[in-house]
């Protein structure tokens, strides 16, 4: 994997797990909560490792069903554009 790709996943998953603990918080304080079309679109440029582990280190979005389809919809399109670029 290039060193790019692999910095944009590390920075992309960073993020998406922060994002993650911050809706996590939220919802229990009753605060403003991170939309999920957000915490979908960190998971689609990379950061999907990084909210995996947040759901199951967190315990955070890991039922929610429709969530999690939409979620392993943007893991396979995201893996997808991977071997596609680096087949090229």
């Amino acid at each position: 994997m290039p060193p790019a790709c692999l910095v944009l996943y590390l920075g992309a998953s960073a993020l998406a797990f922060l994002a993650y603990a911050g809706d996590k918080s939220a919802a229990r304080n009753n605060a403003r909560r991170t939309p999920e079309r957000s915490l979908h679109l960190l998971g689609l440029i990379g950061g999907w490792p990084g909210a995996l582990v947040a759901q199951q280190v967190l315990r955070h979005k890991s039922k929610k069903e429709a969530f999690r389809t939409v979620f392993l919809a943007t893991v396979i399109v995201n893996c997808g554009a991977l071997v596609y670029l680096l087949m090229r």
